[in-house]
């Protein structure tokens, strides 16, 4: 009679669950964060993220391969070499569409992605490859309630949760409490008037352009150890951020973060409840949002 009522898992596989979800969110909120910030300023729909995502875990790799430089090395120089690969990009390509339809920009920078993609999938295939957790988070801790064993938390993924807070949390700060993003958003509605004032419109637009790669960069070294360094990474994920984005309302920054988080956990609890819906519950949700608020969680209606 009560056959239709849910398995209840136990505690620890709950709880490794929502660990995954909490995993696989901090990628989401990081990634969706870079995509906001590079729409809600330039506002330029970057599919090339997933790319430049890519990137910093293959940037990560050739270090630790070529150079013997390790991961934490890796995360400053990854994301400067990326970041600097963006800003050509920005000034080559992206700079001339800016005042076109969006339509223009997505299809600029989905064509960009298919040719990065392209080339590193023809030089190493489309198996991942490994790389090290480094042995300063090696290991993990067992976490026990009332003298019960509750789940074990790997250290490396703990870290991870705890630096994207801090990442994701620092640049909303730097955005929104600071006069950048007032300087950058007029330079968008009114670049000559804020060039009258002595500002440097294209640098100013350029910068912002490759501090967004550099945050998809970071993220990808961070997934490196976690998800293996693929061609392929970058493409499996890109979608599912960008209903992340829409989720929590396109150019909000605060919105990407949260729903980047609250997604992640959704989908790690979906695994454990009702696992052939965990691949479409993320786009369920965007349905329902955009249903109910066409703008997002979070966003703004002109």
């Amino acid at each position: 009679m009560l056959t239709f009522l849910p398995h209840i898992p136990p505690l620890p596989a709950l709880l490794g669950q929502l660990l995954i979800g909490l995993i696989n969110g901090a990628f989401y909120a990081m990634l969706s964060l870079g995509l906001a910030v590079i729409f809600g300023l330039l506002n330029i729909i970057n599919f090339t993220h997933g790319a430049q995502y890519m990137l910093g875990a293959f940037c990560a790799w050739f270090l630790l391969q070529i150079a013997g430089v390790g991961y934490w090395p890796a995360l400053v120089i990854a994301p400067i070499v990326v970041g600097v690969f963006g800003l050509v990009i920005e000034r080559v390509f992206i700079r001339h569409i800016y005042r076109l339809d969006h339509l223009y920009g997505l299809l600029l920078t989905f064509g960009i992605a298919l040719i990065i993609e392209g080339v590193f999938r023809n030089y190493y295939g489309s198996s991942g490859l490994p790389y090290t957790i480094p042995d300063s988070l090696g290991g993990g801790q067992r976490i026990t309630l009332f003298g019960r064993f509750i789940m074990f938390l790997p250290n490396y993924r703990a870290w991870v949760i705890a630096a994207s807070v801090i990442f994701c949390f620092g640049t909303w700060f730097m955005i929104e409490r600071t006069r950048f993003v007032v300087n950058l958003r007029a330079t968008t509605e009114n670049p000559t008037l804020v060039q009258a004032f002595g500002i440097n419109v294209p640098r100013m637009v350029t910068l912002t352009y490759g501090f967004g790669a550099a945050l998809a960069a970071l993220a990808g070294v961070m997934a490196a150890p976690i998800y293996q360094v693929s061609p392929l990474m970058g493409s499996n994920i890109i979608v599912v951020v960008f209903a992340v984005v829409v989720i929590g309302g396109m150019g909000s920054i605060m919105g990407a973060i949260v729903s980047g988080f609250l997604l992640g956990i959704i989908e790690g609890l979906t695994k454990v409840f009702w696992p052939e819906a965990s691949t479409t519950v993320i786009f369920v949700v965007m349905a329902i949002v955009l249903l109910v608020k066409p703008a997002g969680l979070f966003g703004r209606t002109a």
